[in-house]
């Protein structure tokens, strides 16, 4: 899996970073061409597609970035109740939970796969780019159906160890090296479901 975790990412970071730069770059074309001395170079390039290109990318980027969420553990759901269960009742919603957002991407990734072939057999392009509109709504069955096999490996991962992922918010990459103890930050929100394999949660 460090192959689909590390093309995940950096996909979403490709996606991220292009949608600026087309975004930074229309706006400068948009206010350049108002300046008398730039206006000959910059009056032949058109940006009309811009916004739309960027649309698309942030489409793709919420899709895989939704599976992204459910295998690192950044969703918020407010789970005070859930957390009061005893382990073997928390154990049961937990698991019933992970199945019901399986099942619904499942479906939703299954729903967008048939529009998707439906489309595909006509000639529908976009607007400004003219490329064929099952090229964007293909982002629809790849990240549902990607985010579906996310909620059924953190399933499997936490049946077998009785973890589930959490996503700490005061981490920054490349300072590993600091005391966990240093961690001013660190909070019980109960905005995430307690595992069962570390008593509540809590280490």
């Amino acid at each position: 899996m460090k192959f689909l975790d590390h093309f995940e990412e950096w996909l979403i970071a490709s996606l991220m970073a292009a949608a600026t730069l087309i975004t930074f770059f229309a706006v400068v074309h948009r206010y350049g061409s108002g300046i008398a001395l730039l206006q000959p170079y910059l009056a032949h390039i058109h940006t009309s597609w811009a916004q739309e290109l960027t649309i698309y990318l942030f489409v793709w980027m919420a899709k895989f970035g939704a599976a992204y969420g459910v295998r690192t553990g950044i969703h918020v759901g407010v789970d005070v109740l859930i957390n009061k269960l005893s382990d073997k009742n928390r154990t049961k919603f937990i698991v019933l939970s992970l199945l019901a957002g399986a099942l619904f991407t499942g479906i939703v990734g299954t729903l967008g796969a048939t529009f998707v072939w439906e489309i595909g057999h006509t000639e529908q392009t976009s607007a400004d780019l003219e490329i064929p509109m099952w090229l964007v709504y293909l982002a629809v069955p790849c990240g549902s159906y990607l985010m579906c096999f996310r909620f059924l490996q953190v399933l499997r991962n936490f049946l077998l160890t009785g973890h589930l992922p959490k996503h700490d918010h005061s981490h920054v990459e490349g300072m590993d090296d600091v005391a966990e103890d240093s961690n001013w930050f660190a909070m019980d929100d109960n905005l995430h479901p307690h595992d069962v394999a570390s008593k509540g949660g809590k280490q």
